[in-house]
């Protein structure tokens, strides 16, 4: 086998992979039992991000310092109790997150590293996984058995980041919002690494 057969057979294997990964849960599931919607306050100099129902009634909010090297955030919900404290290693090469629980369980989130057209994030004490497409941004959230947890998607022409979050295991609904919104900040810290690195 040549190197253009090499070059052509990684290509199509690329090509597949990125199928894969950019399928969506709605296609291979059916629809969510319920959505909630994330959106970032552009005028709180803190970024905050509201999660909001499908009828636009504020369900969880969060509180971050402006100025932290570990990227802590609380996320409250809308009787202003903490349901999650987040915080990122900083320099971690697979980009590792914690997440703590108001009832003390802990989370952390791993990057594993070299895929080139997915991205998949590890909840290791959950065994559950995010897999994503950072070109659709699109990203499914599956359990342990390969079930659907969630689906998240970015709305493309919003001014406020604005993610919609497909609900499949709604028992778990405190724990994916507190994953989908450590998965926010890691894309919002890959574009401004991206930009600074651009300049």
């Amino acid at each position: 086998m040549g190197l253009f057969d090499k070059l052509a057979e990684l290509g199509e294997q690329l090509n597949q992979a990125a199928n894969d990964i950019s399928k969506t849960t709605i296609t291979d599931y059916g629809e969510p039992v319920y959505s909630l919607y994330t959106a970032r306050d552009l005028t709180d100099i803190h970024w905050r991000i509201n999660v909001t129902d499908e009828q636009e009634q504020l369900k969880y909010y969060t509180k971050s310092s402006f100025f932290q090297l570990k990227g802590e955030t609380d996320i409250m919900d809308a009787e202003d109790r903490v349901i999650a404290h987040l915080e990122k290693k900083p320099f971690s090469l697979h980009e590792i997150h914690y997440v703590q629980m108001a009832n003390g369980q802990e989370i952390t989130l791993s990057n594993e590293l070299f895929h080139i057209v997915d991205d998949i994030t590890n909840i290791e004490e959950l065994g559950w996984q995010m897999r994503g497409n950072f070109i659709s941004l699109h990203f499914n959230l599956v359990d342990q058995n390969e079930q659907p947890l969630a689906t998240v998607s970015r709305k493309m022409v919003s001014l406020h980041d604005k993610y919609c979050i497909g609900i499949y295991q709604p028992q778990y609904e405190d724990v994916i919002v507190a994953i989908v919104i450590q998965l926010e900040k890691m894309l919002e810290d890959r574009r401004q690494n991206q930009s600074s690195s651009d300049d």
